[in-house]
Parts: C-alpha cells; sequence; structure tokens
C-alpha cells in the first residue's frame, strides 16, 4: 500500500483533547500512516485572523483524509459572523466540496439502557443519515439581515437546491442502501416549501433513473422527527437536506446514548479526501478537564479508515474494540462513568 497521508485539525475546545486519544489509537493501529497537523476555527483565528487558512485548506486537498475535532466556543461570541470558528467548518466543508456528510446512529449493545428510550424501542438501532452538506439555507444566497420597504429590520437566508446536487447525494444514499437493508426514506417539507417539493420531484426522478432495487419513501421533516423517538428501527437510511439532516442527525445522536459516541464522514466526489468529524460540539464547558468522551472522535477515525483509507480490516478492529471496552464496563461520565479521555482511550487500546 501506498504511503498515506492524514491532516488533523484539532480545533477549539475538546477538540484537541479528544484528537490526541484519537491520534494515539492511529499510531497503534495504522503506524505506516503520516500525520499532518494544521488549526481550524477559533484557534485558526487566534492565529491567522481567519478561521480557514488558505494554505490549511490547499494542505487539506493534498492528503488522503481530514480528521477534524470541534470548532467554536464564546470567546469568539462578538467576531464577525464571517470570521467566527464556524466559518471555517463551512469554508472546508465547501472548499473540499465534500457534499454527502454520512451520520451513522448505531446502538453498541452495552449502551442499550443508557438511551432515554425504552430497551425494546432502541435495542438493535443501527441506521444512517444522509445529508447533503454544502447547499440550503447554509450557503443559499440571498442572505442578510437589513431594513425592508416600510422600515422594519428583517433576518433571511434561502433554501436553494439545484437538480446535480440533489443528484450527486441521491446516489450516495442508495448506494450505502444497497449494502444495508435496501430503504431509503427522503425527508423535506414539500407540503409547505418550494425547495422541498423540489427536493421530492428530483429524488423522485433520480429514482427511477438509478435507484433500482431500492425500496424509496417520503416523509415530511417534522413526521420524521417524532417517529426517531416512536420507532426508530423503521429507518435503514435516511436521506435529508443541508438544515433537516442537521437537525434530525443531532436527534439520532441521542437514541444511542451520548451525542460523544456518533463520528460522521463526509465525502466528495471518488479522489477527493474524505472529512471526518465527530457529531458532538467543542464542549466549552469541559475543555481542559479531561472528561470528554473521545468515542465519538475514535469513531471518526474508523469510518476514514474505512471509506477514504481503504483499510477495512484495520476499521472492522477498531469498530470491535469499541464495542468491547463498553462491554468491560468503560464509561466516561457522560456514559454514567468516571473514566478519563485518556482512560477510555486505554481500555480501547486494551481491546484492540
Amino acid at each position: 500500500m501506498s504511503s498515506q497521508t492524514v491532516l488533523l485539525l484539532p480545533g477549539d475546545g475538546i477538540g484537541p483533547e479528544v484528537m490526541a486519544q484519537a491520534r494515539r489509537v492511529a499510531e497503534i493501529l495504522v503506524p505506516d500512516i503520516k500525520f499532518e497537523t494544521g488549526l481550524v476555527g477559533g484557534a485558526s483565528f487566534d492565529m491567522h485572523g481567519t478561521p480557514m487558512a488558505d494554505e490549511t485548506l490547499e494542505k487539506a486537498r493534498h492528503v488522503d483524509a481530514v480528521l477534524l475535532g470541534a470548532v467554536g466556543g464564546p470567546k469568539w461570541n462578538n467576531v464577525a459572523r464571517d470570521k467566527r470558528p464556524e466559518a471555517g467548518l463551512l469554508a472546508i466543508r465547501k472548499g473540499l466540496d465534500v457534499f454527502a456528510n454520512l451520520r451513522p446512529a448505531y446502538c453498541f449493545p452495552a449502551l442499550v439502557d443508557a438511551s432515554s428510550l425504552k430497551r425494546e424501542i432502541i435495542e438493535g438501532l443501527d441506521l444512517m443519515i444522509v445529508r447533503e452538506l454544502t447547499g440550503d439555507v447554509y450557503f443559499g444566497e440571498p442572505r442578510g439581515i437589513d431594513v425592508d420597504d416600510e422600515g422594519y429590520r428583517r433576518g433571511y437566508d434561502t433554501a436553494l437546491y439545484t437538480h446535480p446536487e440533489i443528484e450527486r447525494v441521491t446516489r450516495v444514499a442508495f448506494d450505502i442502501a444497497r449494502e444495508r437493508k435496501g430503504q431509503v426514506c427522503s425527508v423535506e417539507k414539500s407540503n409547505v416549501m418550494e425547495s422541498g417539493l423540489f427536493w421530492r420531484q428530483e429524488v423522485t426522478l433520480a429514482h427511477a433513473e438509478f435507484g433500482a432495487g431500492i425500496e424509496l419513501t417520503h416523509m415530511y421533516a417534522d413526521a420524521c422527527a417524532m417517529e426517531l423517538v416512536r420507532a426508530p428501527k423503521q429507518f435503514d437510511v435516511i436521506l435529508a437536506g443541508n438544515l433537516f439532516g442537521d437537525i434530525l442527525s443531532d436527534e439520532a445522536s441521542m437514541l444511542t446514548g451520548s451525542i460523544g459516541m456518533l463520528p460522521s464522514a463526509s465525502l466528495g466526489s471518488p479522489g477527493t479526501p474524505g472529512l471526518y468529524e465527530p457529531v458532538h460540539g467543542s464542549a466549552p464547558d469541559i475543555a481542559g478537564q479531561g472528561i470528554a468522551n473521545p468515542c465519538a472522535m475514535i469513531l471518526s477515525l474508523e469510518m476514514a479508515l474505512r471509506w477514504s483509507l481503504d483499510r477495512e480490516k484495520a476499521a472492522d478492529a477498531l469498530f470491535a474494540a469499541v464495542g468491547k471496552a463498553l462491554e468491560n464496563g468503560a464509561r466516561t461520565k457522560d456514559l454514567g462513568g468516571d473514566l478519563s479521555t485518556e482512560g477510555m482511550a486505554d481500555a480501547i487500546i486494551a481491546a484492540l
């Protein structure tokens, strides 16, 4: 196997803490991989005056995968919006054109009782949310805050999608579903939004063109939010736009017991480096205390091994090790235990 390089962007808050543990695991599991490091978010703003420096983005374009910790915190609340840490996250997503965000919601058997839902509702949960990542209201124009013709202040964003944007992420959802149960539920608000109606039309057309073998259903986003807590195991793959996918994936994360358990992958066209990051944020309230759960970051490494680095055996071993550590009782505070961030990683390394 030719030499592979992973760019580490620890970010802010607990990002550096959980990233350090993911790197420890990687250096044991795949010692031949090379690592480069860079700054993103508030850390980049403090150093470079921008949350995503051009040279960092250029470096990201020439590695095999990017691991990102988390960005943001109250320190930068008064920074101009285009310079805030979150702008760096949007910039790297757009800059790499990683348009398909994969957010698995898997409940490890050892954590069934950590969920706020009843055991019979959550046991055996294994679903995947495919979220379009570079369009919708987060990127649509026009947007702004101004004054209308009658002198009233107003704020607005534009929910905008094009045919190619929907088609390419739908292809990803169908391809993933073919390796699972073959079911895709497309989510929007076509009853009240023109962009939602367009989304439904485009996904339906895509299904007719290249969705052979896939069972496609449609659901309104609010109904999907309800069904995720009523009967989450009915879903296999959920396909959603940027805004609704963001909300639904955070909801799904809590089904599993803790948002500290869930990774994500953001993928683009073949040959594009994947961007991997935990679903959780920078958690500034616990930053520096050494108690953050590193599992989501370590499982983001697992997704990088699987989706970008073509190291399925290593990914399988790491996923199994996380499950084994949990079976052996390893728990950080968010899971009701008392292990430190490093201690949880130690348990996973021991299981490896």
